[in-house]
């Protein structure tokens, strides 16, 4: 059984919308159309429509009578689930309220809400799920063909990205653009810049019927292009090489084919979200430590070799970073030579990659991270990788990315992108601060009267004894750090001398003042 939440997340929010959600509610069983004055023959789990009503006392009728018979949820059209008497009702009677989307057709939503709710009923069967999808592929493929017999040209379907979803027999009879396409299932990039060039995403995006491109002067044949769209939202297009100018009677008869396509791709959106959701929740166990690593190899398709953990830290605020993650993951997804297991916790990123210079690989991945330009604002991800693990060890890993990002948030290393291997000095000189703040080293002896007087006068001089005991016996490197001349070097040497009394030729002083001074510093 499915609750509402689950339904309206896989149906997602090109055409679904909740309102209101009651901590309890029925599972989902089916889904009718609300009768004329009335709820109508109701069962349990319900998900009730309601297609006539368009006034909020007609709706908070619908939404009691529902209730009483102990439907999932009731479901309306602007502005009335946003009523104060409808969402009043809705939360009086605990039945969850869900809007649907203005542009959306009530029989698309009957179909694609049954479909999903068929879909749901066969994910306890991993084989049936894995089935489905293979299922939905060819249903797609199967729709290419259709659609091109309609139009009487070879079809390509293609989703926003201008990647192929699925094309149509007799793409011999195309040009070398539409072979390079098929064959890249993508449009090629140089190709993609002359359809740019002539505007055709531009009239696609405004929502343009049908788009005609006459051929080019390199042997490009002419398209016919139509985009595909459901609850406003353009989910991709279809693109058919055609001979010349349509007949207008042809080119309606394709566009008409684009909600059935719209139809395919929203369910097969909705099986790729479900899967998603359980790999990014079998992940999550994983990098917690409870989790199978027989399980995870099988499902999230690891490898048996070693593997990393990657923690990306996105900047800006809380929204701009959620849609600067997702971008981030497509981009790493066509960056790198597969699709790494990744996950969000916490509002940071995680993936978990194989260790060394093969496809997808930690190396590659982290190519493609550092050569990522960074934001408008001028801030780019932090990015932090543990050492490499056994599958069953990558808990381990994770902990150790979060720690040599901490140490990139602090400033303790350079750069933007770091891992735990190599960032062992460090980590060292952290872990050892921190023990020795927590034993407040630094109040002992002679450097608590240091640190008070540079509080008083700004003289600088603990940054200078750091400078100093780090590099013995080199005050030109001391200065450099200081970006003083050595002379004044020597000068705050010998003031700050007489501020206190040290004995530097000691070596067990020089060895408590770096104890000291270190952990001030990498605390």
């Amino acid at each position: 059984m499915v609750s509402v939440r689950s339904l309206v997340d896989r149906v997602g929010p090109t055409l679904l919308r909740a309102v209101l959600l009651p901590e309890t509610c029925p599972a989902v069983a089916d889904v009718v159309i609300a009768e004329p004055g009335g709820p109508g023959q109701l069962s349990a789990g319900d998900l009730v429509l309601g297609v006539a009503v368009t006034e909020p006392e007609d709706a908070v009728e619908l939404i009691r009578g529902s209730a009483a018979r102990g439907a999932a949820a009731v479901l309306f059209k602007p502005p009335l689930a946003a009523k104060p008497a409808v969402k009043r009702a809705a939360k009086a009677a605990g039945v969850a309220l869900v809007e649907v989307r203005g542009a959306a057709s009530w029989a698309q939503l009957v179909w694609l809400l049954r479909t999903v709710l068929d879909a749901i009923t066969d994910e306890s069967d991993t084989d049936a799920v894995e089935n489905d999808d293979r299922q939905g592929s060819a249903d797609l493929f199967r729709l290419a063909d259709a659609v091109a017999s309609v139009v009487d040209a070879p079809v390509t379907i293609e989703d926003t990205n201008s990647r192929v979803l699925a094309y149509s027999a007799r793409q011999d009879l195309t040009d070398p653009a539409r072979i390079s396409t098929i064959m890249g299932r993508r449009i090629p990039d140089d190709v993609l810049a002359k359809f740019r060039s002539r505007g055709v995403f531009r009239e696609l995006s405004r929502g343009r019927q049908t788009v005609f491109v006459p051929a080019q002067r390199d042997g490009t044949l002419p398209r016919l292009i139509v985009p595909i769209r459901m609850g406003g939202e353009l989910l991709g297009s279809m693109w058919a090489v055609v001979a010349g100018p349509v007949s207008d009677e042809r080119a309606a008869a394709f566009a008409d084919a684009a909600p059935v396509v719209a139809l395919n791709l929203l369910r097969r959106r909705a099986h790729a979200d479900a899967q998603r959701r359980a790999s990014a929740e079998l992940l999550r166990a994983v990098l917690d430590g409870k989790a199978s690593p027989r399980k995870a190899m099988a499902e999230l398709d690891l490898t048996d070799e070693p593997h990393r953990v990657v923690v990306i830290e996105t900047p800006g605020s809380d929204t701009q970073g959620e849609g600067l993650r997702l971008a981030l993951l497509e981009k790493i997804s066509q960056g790198v030579g597969r699709r790494p297991a990744a996950t969000e916790l916490g509002g940071l990123l995680y993936a978990v990659v194989p260790d060394g210079d093969g496809p997808g690989g930690w190396a590659e991945l982290r190519g493609a991270l550092v050569e990522m330009p960074t934001s408008g604002r001028g801030a780019a991800p932090r990015v932090a990788a543990g050492s490499p693990t056994e599958i069953g060890e990558l808990a381990v890993s994770r902990a150790q990315a979060d720690e040599a990002l901490g140490l990139l948030r602090a400033g303790l290393v350079p750069g933007r992108v770091v891992s735990f291997d190599e960032a062992w000095t460090a980590l060292a000189l952290h872990r050892g601060a921190a023990a020795a703040a927590a034993a407040k080293v630094a109040e002992l002896g002679p450097l608590a009267a240091l640190r008070a007087h540079d509080q008083a006068t700004g003289a600088g001089y603990v940054d200078t004894l750091y400078q100093w005991l780090r590099h013995p016996g080199n005050p030109r490197a001391a200065a450099k750090e200081l970006s003083i001349h050595p002379n004044t070097l020597r000068y705050r040497m010998r003031k700050l001398l007489e501020q206190v009394p040290l004995d530097l030729d000691d070596p067990d002083v020089r060895l408590a003042l770096i104890t000291q001074l270190v952990a001030l510093r990498w605390s």
